[in-house]
């Protein structure tokens, strides 16, 4: 068993504590502030949104990584706008050898790179959806009999014998399986491209509210057309688009997705996707600013992209409860037969990734 630090115990942070020691492994929590007396005082404490079962363990916490510290693995699911704090703390120290960086990412990792080395990082996506409230951590459901699937890689997409021992550690986790990736860094700049730029401002642009959302036929049609924008976007930025199979989404006719979308924001599982966008917009627009300088230099139009980002960015107003003034594009009607599976499999998805 190893001896592992969780360097930021937000909703990831907390769910894989939890698994982890359960697991058998030594785990040991860093956090600051208010996070810092919380997990002193409550301990990890997170509820299943699906069976509201509560799961509270505690751990040890540290107040700081020192430069002599050493720990097998240390863990950072922090928000990509903070981790520029906490880089230079984790350069200091040159006994960890491996610092697995777990979030949203659409600068790539040189910034981890140039602070830590490249033997000293890898790269990865948390998994499944999760939002703070108060001390707890309200976290989608993660089974054993439907494992989800964590993707890591190395910066290089070499697969070395570090890899497979990370990956033996997170797989080690009950409900989850790691998935080494040769292709880490285009997987991770795909994943903000279909939520950050598309989903989120759609979700803003309705006060991040479940009703007005789920009423807002508008807000639907402009994500529908931003999503193959930013894919076109950082295809010519020079990014494929990974895994492929998320292209399909320009196949999808708009009225089957707007429809297929306004039930689907009725659910519980959207309702998470709520909870998440809330607590992080400070993120949201700092990843927002990643995608944009990313496609910059493919001089890609993004009309839809850019108004948009005006509702992440809070310079315009909200879109009316139940708006549906901007007419459905009726063509693409050859998607018709794949498009109700592909649009409820891309969501779902989604909801986990957020």
């Amino acid at each position: 068993m190893k001896k592992i630090l969780i360097y930021g115990v937000g909703p990831f942070g907390s769910l894989f504590a939890e698994r982890l020691s359960e697991a058998g492994h030594s785990v040991f929590l860093l956090d600051h502030g208010e996070r810092q007396q919380e997990l002193k005082t409550y301990g990890v404490v997170t509820e299943n949104t699906a069976t509201g079962e509560r799961t509270v363990t505690r751990l040890p916490v540290v107040e700081r990584l020192e430069e002599e510290d050493a720990y097998d693995l240390v863990i950072v699911p922090i928000r990509k706008n903070l981790v520029g704090d906490v880089l230079p703390a984790l350069a200091a120290n040159k006994k960890v050898p491996t610092f697995l960086f777990m979030m949203n990412n659409a600068a790539g990792q040189q910034q981890f790179v140039e602070a830590l080395g490249k033997e000293r990082v890898m790269a990865g996506f948390p998994l499944p959806g999760g939002y703070k409230k108060d001390h707890v951590m309200y976290m989608m459901p993660v089974e054993e009999k439907k494992p989800t699937v964590l993707p890591i890689g190395e910066v290089d997409g070499n697969v070395i014998s570090r890899t497979y021992e990370v990956a033996d550690i997170l797989s080690s986790m009950r409900g989850y399986r790691a998935q080494i990736r040769k292709d880490i860094d285009d997987w991770l700049k795909t994943h903000v491209a279909l939520l950050i730029p598309t989903l989120a401002p759609a979700v803003y642009a309705c006060n991040t509210n479940l009703a007005h959302f789920a009423a807002t036929r508008d807000a639907h049609v402009l994500l529908k057309r931003a999503l193959p924008e930013a894919f076109r976007a950082i295809q010519n930025a020079g990014v494929p688009i990974t895994p492929p199979s998320l292209r399909i989404v320009e196949w999808i006719p708009e009225p089957l997705f707007v429809l297929a979308l306004g039930k689907m924001a009725k659910s519980a599982t959207f309702e998470n996707v709520m909870g998440h966008l809330e607590s992080v917009p400070d993120e949201v627009r700092h990843l927002t600013d990643e995608f944009f300088e990313l496609i910059r230099h493919g001089h890609t139009p993004t009309p839809t992209l850019d108004e948009l980002a005006e509702f992440t960015y809070g310079t315009k107003e909200a879109i009316p409860f139940g708006s549906k003034s901007i007419p459905l594009r009726w063509g693409g009607v050859y998607g018709v037969a794949i498009g109700a599976a592909v649009v409820a499999g891309l969501f779902m998805k989604a909801r986990k990734r957020a």
